[in-house]
């Protein structure tokens, strides 16, 4: 009998890739078969987005809408996703992806092989040999590089990327991080979750980030150095936090 499995995609404004991207993605949902998908919609969506989901979701029972007005940033709908997923399925791997075609769903399959094959977690990379970042302009690519050289050099991590969106988890691995405080509220909230996944069994697969990275804040920029300041120190006072 096959595992169940599970994908969490924060939505917000994806009305105009809305059709190409679910069309994509019931593809894959169609060839791999047991999946459910949890669509998170937040107050930053100010388009249809909340309304094409929940249509989806009456017509096809493998979508479900998850309506989280409360939610205070991307972290929050990431986390939010997971939890509904881990709550309402019996899915053995947990999957997240960003919408809007930025990740593309036909590199799913490779995510669901490894975890399967027994890797614990499965961290997409754009930096290996086979990925790629696409059109992103060149001050997002430099922003991703350098916080991953960052990481690595401060956190001693070893990761080729350690800032991208698309990642996989067995489901006791998410129970794990459900309970854990995560500090970061923004970008480096990848960052944060391999650092203290880092004792966990776990592969880099390469992936292609098509579409152009959105603007990073400058709150996110600062959350993300406080955050990366937060286990440095930590690190280095030989109090490291691993889950």
């Amino acid at each position: 009998m096959k595992k169940q499995w599970a994908v969490v995609i924060p939505m917000a404004n994806e009305e105009n890739d809305f059709e190409p991207f679910i069309s994509a993605l019931k593809v894959q949902l169609d060839s791999i078969g047991n999946g459910q998908v949890f669509l998170v919609v937040d107050n930053v969506s100010k388009d249809r987005t909340l309304e094409l989901c929940e249509t989806l979701s009456k017509t096809d029972p493998r979508f479900h809408t998850v309506w989280a007005p409360e939610n205070r940033n991307v972290v929050d709908a990431y986390l939010r996703g997971y939890k509904e997923a881990f709550d309402k399925t019996n899915a053995s791997y947990i999957i997240e992806m960003d919408a809007g075609m930025s990740h593309d769903p036909s590199e799913l399959k490779q995510f669901l092989t490894l975890l399967k094959a027994g890797y614990e977690c499965v961290y997409g990379s754009r930096f290996i040999q086979g990925g790629s970042m696409g059109d992103s302009p060149p001050r997002r690519r430099m922003l991703s590089k350098t916080g991953t050289t960052l990481a690595n050099v401060l956190l001693g991590s070893r990761l080729f990327d350690m800032t991208s969106g698309y990642q996989g988890f067995r489901r006791e691995i998410v129970a794990r991080f459900l309970k854990y405080q995560l500090k970061s509220k923004a970008h480096f909230y990848q960052t944060e979750m391999r650092y203290i996944l880092r004792k966990h069994h776990a592969i880099e697969v390469p992936i292609h980030y098509k579409a152009p990275s959105p603007r990073v804040s400058k709150n996110a920029i600062r959350n993300s150095i406080s955050t990366l300041w937060y286990y440095f120190l930590r690190r280095l006072t030989l109090r490291p936090i691993s889950i």
